[in-house]
């Protein structure tokens, strides 16, 4: 097994393997797109708009229990398949032991906190009046998956550091597939709405945590979770933080912007917020997707990184932006031209569509530069570059989004320009993903070529 995952990583042609390790890894994210499509587009056909919104405001709270599981996740096949490449298997074995049990604890912690905290949380997210009794009753039915998200969203980025792209897929099928099933009979048939959509969603996390528990507990696998091999000493934590906390962070950021830019809208009305919330999940039509082709390409350019082979970590890295260009251009001109359909199966009420149609077409001019941003994200973190992915992740969502919304939301007295604050940082992001791409590639591959001789 170990010798197919290196064959293919280190010896197949680079289309082959770039394109098998991203297709999955894209299937994957459409998946997790239709997951989150699929809330909402049930929850619309309800026709309470107050639904809408109340699912629109939680959803930070729950990317930043992914962003939990993406830690460990990007962290953690960060350094495991740089000990692949350097061939140095028992380390990656108590890699993956430590994501798994330290991401379990604190999942539980989690689920613990927001049954506490419910109402404050609830306030701070922004829910209002409103939409305050749905925003609860969700965030306290989601709170039981937090612990299974975790694990989930973790390994279905560690597995692949081994070869198993599929496998990974599988697991993101099952568990997503199965909360697009129960959406319509929990939220519609039953009559159970919003406590029927998180009732779904807590089910597909079991689900997909048991796929890849059962995977990992089999002999089909090079990693492990056995608790006698958990060790966060000899660099394994720190080395998994540090880049699983850098990678965190964006989600995290992403989390708190979501929030400011919904406590924002509010002063436009609940109509906004949920047109804003239909917009992101239109956006992420794109998003998705060129996040699944960057982090695909992580574990071989890690791989080539620890192996210290310069010449096919470039070839790939190439290859790889091109085909996100390309795949960035096509989606977007696919949903700009089709906001309005895609709008109208969210949204019905013509003051929430009018907000959800503008702010459509204003997120999804950042589609052509999305690509290049993610594959340059996961081209720095595959070299283990603490720093860069650090400033890079609090750059995008933090040091540049809200200054810029905050700027935007004092000078300009329109929705539409107040949501231009993300393409602008977008785009500014971008730039300087390649700016550090470049300087951490120089430094960073010196640094291997020395540590081989």
């Amino acid at each position: 097994m170990q010798n197919k995952t290196t064959e293919l990583f280190e010896n197949a042609p680079v289309p082959k393997a770039v394109i098998s390790n991203i297709i999955p890894s894209i299937i994957s994210m459409i998946m997790v797109l239709l997951y989150n499509l699929a809330d909402t587009f049930f929850i619309g056909q309800t026709k309470n708009a107050y639904m809408v919104a109340a699912v629109s405001i939680a959803t930070p709270v729950f990317l930043i229990f992914m962003a939990v599981g993406m830690l460990f996740g990007i962290g953690g096949t960060s350094l495991i398949s740089r000990m692949l490449g350097e061939g140095k298997g028992d380390k990656a074995k108590n890699t993956s032991s430590f994501c798994f049990w330290t991401g379990l604890v604190i999942g539980v912690i989690a689920m613990a906190l927001i049954w506490i905290f419910v109402e404050p949380v609830a306030r701070l997210v922004g829910a209002s009046a409103d939409t305050m009794e749905y925003t609860c009753q969700y965030l306290n039915i989601v709170a039981i998956g937090i612990p299974f998200l975790i694990v989930s969203n973790a390994f279905s980025n560690i597995i692949r550091a081994e070869g198993k792209a599929k496998t990974a897929m599988s697991g993101m099928i099952i568990g997503n597939l199965m909360n697009i099933v129960l959406d319509p009979i929990m939220i519609l048939l039953l009559n159970w709405n919003v406590a029927g959509a998180a009732v779904a969603t807590v089910i597909g996390n079991i689900a997909s945590a048991a796929f890849y528990l059962r995977h990992l507990l089999s002999k089909g696998t090079i990693l492990s979770i056995r608790p006698g091999d958990y060790q966060a000493k000899n660099k394994i934590a720190s080395g998994v933080c540090a880049i699983g906390i850098p990678a965190s962070l964006n989600s995290i950021l992403m989390s708190v912007s979501n929030i400011l830019i919904n406590n924002v809208m509010t002063r436009y009305g609940d109509m906004a917020v949920a047109g804003l919330g239909v917009a992101m999940k239109v956006n992420m039509i794109v998003v998705m997707l060129l996040i699944g082709l960057g982090s695909g390409i992580q574990p071989l350019l890690g791989f080539c990184y620890g192996a210290g082979n310069k010449k096919r970590y470039l070839a790939v890295l190439k290859f790889s932006l091109a085909l996100a260009f390309g795949l960035s251009l096509i989606m977007t001109v696919v949903c700009y031209v089709f906001a309005g359909p895609l709008v109208t199966a969210f949204l019905d009420n013509a003051d929430a569509f009018g907000f959800g149609m503008s702010f459509s077409r204003t997120y999804i001019l950042s589609g052509p530069i999305i690509g290049i941003l993610f594959v340059f994200i996961n081209a720095i973190q595959s070299t283990g570059a603490a720093i860069p992915s650090l400033i890079l992740s609090v750059s995008r969502q933090g040091l540049l989004y809200i200054p810029i919304l905050a700027v935007f939301s004092r000078v300009f007295d329109s929705a539409r320009m107040i949501a231009m604050a993300q393409p602008v940082t977008d785009y500014l992001a971008a730039a300087l993903s390649a700016v550090l791409f470049f300087i951490t590639f120089k430094k960073y591959f010196k640094k291997m070529e020395r540590s081989l001789e």
